[in-house]
């Protein structure tokens, strides 16, 4: 019994499979996927449509977060060098201040250290594509 389902089955299931390669190779030759219109579909205006390159998504991301970086260490910096001001003597208090001024100072440097390494390894893999900056 069990050897006439798979049988009656194996038509079926041969029938489906040529049906789903014919659709899939006949879509191509129209010129646009299904998938590629689904993406396009998806885009807003103005939103960038690559992955690297001047305008790529990588790259506003990757600006986006130096430049918060950048902010936040030169608020800290700030409000080190403030706590170190009115500190009025006290050890303990300058200590603070001088490492919060110190641990600014290396996460600029790692973001920076960061950036680089990052804009090396995509210009690297992807020639022509840098994340940000210019060349000039």
């Amino acid at each position: 019994m069990k050897y006439l389902n798979k049988i009656n089955i194996m038509p079926l299931v041969i029938t489906i499979s040529i049906f789903l390669c014919l659709l899939a190779f006949s879509v191509p030759a129209f010129g646009i996927t299904p998938i590629q219109a689904g993406a396009e579909a998806a885009q807003s205006q103005g939103q960038p449509d690559s992955l690297f390159g001047t305008a790529g998504i990588f790259t506003t991301i990757t600006n986006t977060m130096l430049f918060m970086v950048g902010a936040l260490s030169v608020v800290m910096l700030i409000f080190g060098g403030l706590r170190y001001v009115i500190s009025g003597g006290n050890a303990t208090t300058i200590t603070a201040a001088k490492n919060t001024i110190l641990y600014a100072i290396v996460g600029l440097v790692v973001a920076i250290l960061a950036y680089a390494a990052i804009n090396f390894v995509l210009s690297t893999l992807i020639p022509g594509a840098s994340v940000g900056g210019t060349n000039v």
